[in-house]
Order: structure tokens, then C-alpha cells, then sequence
């Protein structure tokens, strides 16, 4: 078993997330967090491979984001079209269709088979793990899970997640339909 390359320091996340850090709010270490985790099990992916850090980060800061930025339960769209306006705007260079795509599909029940679909599919898996809290493991070992989350804590995300559809959703359970039918991907 190869081991899992845990990096505590991302500059590069931390200067995309100056601009958005405020209207986060409090919610900002336990979504932080969740970046950290879902970077480190994708880059593991992908072996690591730098090429595809930058990307990866980049996806991984704006993938949720709309949730804040658009108070909006469907919060896909709002969050490509902060990361896509971003990366144009600071002429990242970041191919903006890898970065849509693995913003876009990265709640997809089934494997991503489109274009870009290393980087994509890697996402993809990463955030499902990290949203099922490592119950879903996509081929990470359970002792990689466990030295990931005790390098970056939950931090109360998921119960944010939970709160964030009952205060957008009007309840719980229309909240948790809202972000169903709006964010997963068949």
C-alpha cells in the first residue's frame, strides 16, 4: 500500500480563498477543511502528479462555494461561473473546461467517462468519500481516510451542510430534495 502524501500548507488555497473567506464566515475552517481532504484523496488519485495540482485546488476552493456566494441549494452553475469568471479574470490558465467539468460532475453517482476524465474522475471520487465521511471509499484505504481526517478535522461540515438546507430549503427534508435534484448528477 503506497502511503498518502498529506501536504498542511496549500499556498495556492489559501490565496483563492482570501477573496471568499468573509462571506463564508464561520463556516470557513470546516469548508476549508473539506477542500484539504478532497484535494489530498484526489491528488492521491492521480498520483500525485503535479500537473494536475492547480487544477485540482482551484476546483476543489470554488466546487461548493455557491452554497455562500448564492445562498443557493442548486449551487453547481454559481460555483463554475465564479471559478470559470476567476480563472479568467486572473488569467490562471486553467483549462476551463477540466475545471467546469470537475466542478459539474463531481457529485455524479456513476464514473465520469467524458472529456478529462483522469482529472474529473479523481475529483469525483474524492468528494464522495469526503461527503460520506469515508463510509463510501472508492478504493482509499480506510487507514488513508483515517490519516486524512486526523490531519484536517470535520470541524462540524457536514452539520453545516445539514443547516445550510434546512435555512435555504425552508426544512430538513425540502432542503435535502432542493440539493438532490440540484447538485447529483446521473
Amino acid at each position: 500500500m503506497s502511503q498518502i502524501e498529506i501536504k498542511l500548507e496549500r499556498p495556492r488555497v489559501e490565496l483563492l480563498f482570501a477573496k471568499y473567506q468573509e462571506v463564508i464566515g464561520d463556516d470557513y475552517l470546516g469548508y476549508r477543511n473539506h477542500v484539504y481532504r478532497t484535494i489530498t484523496y484526489a491528488m492521491h488519485f492521480l498520483d500525485n502528479d503535479e500537473q494536475y495540482e492547480q487544477l485540482v485546488e482551484t476546483a476543489f476552493v470554488y466546487h461548493d462555494i455557491g452554497l455562500w456566494t448564492d445562498r443557493e441549494l442548486a449551487y453547481l452553475e454559481p460555483s463554475e461561473i465564479l471559478a470559470l469568471s476567476d480563472n479568467a479574470q486572473h488569467q490562471w490558465g486553467l483549462d476551463p473546461d477540466a475545471l467546469r467539468g470537475a466542478i459539474h460532475w463531481h457529485h455524479k453517482i456513476s464514473p465520469y467517462k467524458g472529456p478529462h476524465a483522469k482529472v474529473i474522475e479523481a475529483c469525483r471520487k474524492a468528494d464522495w468519500i469526503d461527503a460520506t465521511k469515508g463510509a463510501v471509499r472508492k478504493g482509499m484505504s480506510k487507514e488513508h481516510i483515517q490519516q486524512v481526517e486526523q490531519a484536517f478535522p470535520n470541524l462540524g461540515f457536514h452539520d453545516t451542510l445539514l443547516r445550510l438546507a434546512k435555512d435555504y430549503g425552508g426544512s430538513t427534508l425540502v432542503g435535502g430534495v432542493k440539493v438532490t435534484l440540484g447538485i447529483v448528477k446521473w
